[in-house]
């Protein structure tokens, strides 16, 4: 049985609508509109350090003025908001812990200072794009290398951590795009990003990913800005058990300057 049709733009209220953002969204609309499916407005406004005040307002205005009008979404509603993420910071937790419970991702308590000091040795060491990775977890402050006992002490003195996706030492992570084909990554080449941050916010990530779950989305239309981390969404979906409901990707070519 096919799934129903629910596409959804997703933007961050970071500064104003641009155009790229409008052919996206643009995209999404026809594509529903075509497959008698579901058009979503959701804001993703969980980087607070990067907000911009009456942005959210002006996108949505920008496109009301193109005549994109959505199903579902802030000062519509649905059943599946609310539709802003700063709304649902509740949400989100329990599927970190799901993750750390299940042993794909970590407790990470380096410092800023450290992290800069592991970048630097491996500059010094010849690595040209240090990160935090699969061979770097080995040997910073987090709990797949500290005591057991001394994570639960930090975590009950409320010192500062961060929750990282474990990805895989050595695997072949690969997923069919609806533009492009079938599209394949190392995960050695990959680093550990951030899933939750230290001020309690989900990153984009984690919280993309469980809302287009919850959401049920069918399809993600998006930049091919976001192709570099489609691996990690695929393997948020494998390990949050919802691989089979995955959605599709299309990664759209971006609008250069002529």
């Amino acid at each position: 049985m096919e799934r129903p049709v629910r596409v959804r733009y997703a933007p961050s209220p970071t500064g104003p609508q641009h155009l790229g953002g409008v052919r996206t969204a643009l995209y999404n609309y026809l594509f529903a509109q075509k497959q008698n499916g579901t058009f979503i407005i959701r804001i993703e406004d969980t980087d607070q350090t990067r907000f911009v005040e009456r942005a959210e307002q002006y996108m949505l205005d920008a496109l009301k003025w193109c005549g994109i009008t959505y199903n579902e979404g802030p000062g519509v509603g649905g059943e599946y908001g609310p539709y802003k993420q700063s709304e649902r910071k509740h949400l989100y937790r329990q599927f970190a812990d799901q993750l750390i419970a299940s042993g794909h991702a970590y407790y990470a308590f380096d410092t800023p200072e450290e992290l800069e000091a592991m970048r630097e040795r491996m500059k010094s060491s010849g690595v040209p794009n240090p990160q935090y990775g699969a061979v770097t977890r080995e040997y910073m402050k987090n709990s797949l290398v500290l005591p057991a006992d001394e994570v639960t002490a930090r975590l009950e003195n409320g010192d500062q951590y961060v929750i990282r996706i474990k990805m895989p030492r050595k695997e072949e992570i690969k997923f069919q795009d609806m533009i492009r084909g079938w599209v394949v990554f190392q995960s050695s080449q990959l680093d550990d990003k951030v899933l939750f941050k230290s001020d309690g916010m989900p990153t984009y990530h984690l919280a993309n990913v469980v809302d287009d779950y919850l959401m049920k989305i069918s399809h993600v239309i998006r930049g091919e800005e976001w192709l570099p981390s489609a691996p990690l969404h695929v393997m948020l979906y494998r390990y949050l058990g919802w691989e089979e409901v995955m959605p599709q990707f299309a990664h759209l070519p971006l609008i250069l300057r002529p």
